[in-house]
């Protein structure tokens, strides 16, 4: 079966410290969401960043503070999908709560690797 990697976007990842109810929320939607691709067999890897205050953007001219590119949304975090097609991907990944919460997900195919270690 394929790989699809699921980039997750948001105006910032709710994985903060300072978390409110509001972001609470909206994690345990996203966790109940990876629960379900996960007993599904569906998810095979997930990762959650933390927010784009902690970021490090790494450039020939030095690193700088906060992601690499200055926009409106973030990657908020990644998971891979095994899916048939990617036709099958997209209805997954449609799902995610973040859309509805005022972000979105990009899919892309995975064209090699997958060595995930610790």
């Amino acid at each position: 079966m394929a790989q699809y990697a699921v980039l997750i976007y948001s105006k910032d990842s709710a994985h903060a410290p300072d978390a409110t109810a509001e972001t609470s929320e909206e994690v345990a939607a996203c966790d109940a969401h990876a629960d379900a691709l996960r007993s599904g067999a569906v998810m095979t890897a997930a990762w959650a960043f933390t927010p784009r205050e902690k970021a490090k953007a790494v450039r020939e001219a030095g690193i700088s503070d906060g992601p690499y590119v200055d926009a409106q949304h973030v990657v908020a975090g990644v998971y891979i999908l095994e899916a048939p097609d990617l036709d099958a991907a997209l209805a997954v990944a449609r799902t995610n709560p973040v859309i509805g919460q005022g972000g979105g997900v990009e899919v892309r195919p995975v064209h090699s690797g997958g060595l995930v270690t610790g």
